[in-house]
C-alpha cells in the first residue's frame, strides 16, 4: 500500500466537509462572476491534481519524506492547516469577505504546496504551483466582482 497516502486521505476527508455542506445547502450552486478561461482551466486541472496527487503516491513521483522528523512536521503542519481551514468555514460561514475569499484560497493552496515539498512528491508540487495561483486569482476576483458595496466570499475550494 505504498501508492496510498491515508494521511493525504484523511486531511482531504475532513477539507472536503464544509464544501460538501456548503454544496448542500446551496443548490443552486457557486456562481463564477469572473471568467478567464486559462485561468479556470489552470484552477482545474490543479485542483483534482492536488486531490489526486494528496492521496495517490506514484512510484519514481514520489520520494519520501527526509526524515521520521519531516514526517512528523507534515502531520503536524497539515493538521493545523485543516483545522484552520474548518474553523475558517465555521467562522466566515454566513459572512461574506474578502478576508473570507482570501483564507479560503490561501490556506488549501498552502496545504497542497507544502504537502507536495514535505513528502516530496513532484505531482503534488506541480499541481499546487498550477493550483495556488489561479485559484487564488479566481477567489479574489470572484469577491471583488461581487457587488460594490458588500464583497463575496470567493468559490470554496
Amino acid at each position: 500500500m505504498e501508492w496510498l497516502n491515508v494521511f493525504g486521505l484523511a486531511f482531504m476527508a475532513v477539507i472536503m466537509i464544509p464544501n460538501v455542506i456548503f454544496a448542500i445547502r446551496h443548490k443552486e450552486g457557486f456562481e463564477n462572476k469572473w471568467h478567464h478561461p486559462f485561468a479556470a482551466f489552470a484552477e482545474q486541472i490543479g485542483r483534482f491534481g492536488c486531490f489526486c496527487f494528496m492521496i495517490l503516491r506514484i512510484p519514481g513521483t514520489c520520494l519520501g519524506w527526509w526524515s521520521d522528523d519531516a514526517f512528523a512536521v507534515y502531520l503536524v503542519a497539515d493538521t493545523l492547516l485543516v483545522a484552520l481551514y474548518c474553523a475558517i468555514w465555521c467562522v466566515c460561514w454566513k459572512k461574506n469577505s474578502m478576508f473570507r475569499a482570501l483564507a479560503l484560497s490561501i490556506i488549501p493552496s498552502v496545504l497542497f504546496l507544502f504537502s507536495g515539498i514535505m513528502s516530496r512528491s513532484l505531482l503534488l508540487t506541480a499541481a499546487s504551483v498550477l493550483f495556488a495561483p489561479s485559484h487564488i486569482l479566481i477567489s479574489c476576483r470572484n469577491a471583488k466582482s461581487a457587488s460594490p458595496s458588500a464583497e463575496d466570499a470567493g468559490q470554496p475550494t
